[in-house]
């Protein structure tokens, strides 16, 4: 096994007990109260973070009140927003290794992939939305105004940053996560408070030394580290926080919702997803088996819009199914930090133990295991498996896993497809393989997900909107969708 030398600076980096950003310094919980890192390849700890406070996040979101309100940063101009997110996307490439390889021993994941996927796409997009820092437009309007017919007036519509944003992010992709909201807001001219997932705050502490590196003013990003029950509970019922913005589970992006509503916050909820893989009579079935098994083994499948449910046309079933369990068997398990490694372990005990229970229901119903339906330690390593002879209500097919279980079900026909992969809570993404571009343009309208990929599966582009359809959330990342959701549109009416 081909293990990576760790760089110096990602030792030193874990060595020294990250500390959190709250306005202009890094500190510890207000009660001196930490909590250990894991990491998820051997079950060692890593290091220990702050334990935040309600307190500390009271004052995080101070910080970002204050800088909204009264700082410099409240009176920034378009270029030197665009110029700073380049310069923080510049320093990010930098340390591309070293992110990758926090992101590897915090998460789990390759860190190759990581440096060559995540890291890169949170660069592009930090690029990507600089851009639109300088495009953010209102428009005149020529109003009548019919109670005042003998009076002229001009009018005109604003678009102004939302300000203070609480940001609530999830543990499978920590530091792109991280960018989606970090991104348009600075672009805007929001402030930021982020609470990193519980299990995965290493990248996000960094990226917080970067922004300050990149000479953002005191205050415009804050992090706060700690538990979602105590930490994100806090910044969640915050009344000075004007927008919450969650990527996780959709039982917790339910109760933000509701929170939020209660004081009319502006919210966006990226949740999660069941997304089908559509395999058709016509496609090119090596290409289709390799990408369905990417779709849903990738990232050790705790992807929200991972293909796991796979529906192919029943003449080619067994065939496909036998190529992508061909492929899942060959694949090697192992640390993150073996660049020679397909897959790595699962996030933590807990989530192993989850997905663990999932396969076991499968047996305990008479499912079959085409492949996998295994796990071991140390560390938090579940096989990529494959069930089949599962029945289109069973929780395996309904319910969202979050691990590497694809459930494969045979369909007859283009109706039959839609029907099961529409039969479904959640509406992330979905995939389709084919060569008949007739039929595949009939499919798109009626497949109720806000993603639709054809011939590949989950390829994302910072240009491109991401969210979801029914229980995957309201709202979307990404593309210009992202600047509307950090902003609010202001009328203006003069009467000359």
């Amino acid at each position: 096994m081909a293990i990576a030398t760790l760089l110096p600076a990602t030792t030193a980096f874990i060595q020294r007990a990250p500390r959190m950003l709250i306005g202009a310094e890094w500190v510890e919980a207000g009660d001196g109260q930490t909590m250990p890192l894991r990491n998820p390849a051997t079950g060692e700890q890593l290091c220990v973070v702050p334990r935040a406070t309600v307190d500390d996040v009271d004052r995080a979101v101070l910080a970002a009140r204050q800088a909204f309100d009264d700082s410099p940063w409240s009176r920034t101009r378009p270029r030197e927003r665009q110029n700073l997110l380049w310069k923080l996307a510049d320093l990010m490439q930098r340390d591309a290794e070293l992110l990758a390889q926090l992101e590897c021993l915090n998460n789990g994941k390759s860190a190759a992939v990581a440096q060559v996927m995540d890291v890169q796409l949170a660069i592009d997009f930090l690029r990507y939305m600089a851009g639109w820092a300088t495009k953010i437009e209102g428009s005149s309007v020529e109003v009548s105004v019919p109670l005042m017919p003998d009076q002229q007036f001009h009018s005109f519509i604003r678009r102004e940053a939302v300000g203070v944003v609480g940001a609530i992010v999830a543990w499978n992709f920590p530091l792109l996560l991280a960018c989606w909201k970090l991104g348009p807001a600075l672009a805007t001219g929001c402030t930021v408070v982020l609470k990193p997932a519980d299990e995965t705050p290493l990248t996000a502490l960094k990226l917080a030394e970067l922004v300050q590196e990149a000479g953002y003013p005191d205050g415009v990003f804050n992090v706060v580290t700690g538990t979602g029950i105590t930490a994100g509970a806090a910044l969640t019922h915050n009344p000075r926080v004007d927008k919450l913005t969650f990527t996780g589970s959709t039982a917790v992006g339910k109760e933000i919702g509701k929170i939020a509503m209660d004081s009319m916050t502006r919210v966006t909820l990226e949740l999660g997803g069941k997304s089908p893989t559509i395999v058709m009579a016509d496609a090119d079935l090596g290409s289709a088996a390799a990408g369905a098994a990417s779709a849903i083994f990738f990232n050790q499948g705790q992807v929200c819009c991972a293909g796991s449910r796979l529906y192919v046309q029943r003449k080619h079933f067994d065939k496909v199914v036998a190529d992508i369990a061909g492929i899942a068997n060959a694949m090697k398990l192992g640390s993150g930090l073996d660049a020679s490694v397909d897959m790595g372990p699962l996030i933590s005990a807990r989530q192993q133990e989850r997905v663990w229970r999932y396969i076991e229901m499968g047996r305990e119903s008479g499912a079959t295991i085409a492949c996998g339906g295994e796990q071991f330690g140390p560390g938090y390593f579940v096989k990529p498996t494959v069930i089949v002879d599962v029945d289109q209500q069973h929780s395996l097919v309904q319910e969202e896993i979050f691990g590497p279980v694809l459930v494969a079900i045979p369909f007859d026909d283009e109706a039959d497809a839609l029907r099961m992969a529409n039969d479904s809570p959640y509406g992330l993404g979905a995939s389709i393989w084919s060569n008949d571009l007739a039929a595949v343009h009939r499919m798109i309208p009626r497949i109720k997900s806000g993603s639709v990929w054809v011939n590949c599966h989950s390829a994302l582009d910072p240009a491109l909107p991401f969210g979801g359809y029914k229980m995957s959330g309201v709202g979307r990342e990404m593309g210009y969708a992202a600047i509307e959701h950090y902003t609010e549109l202001k009328s203006v009416l003069i009467k000359l």
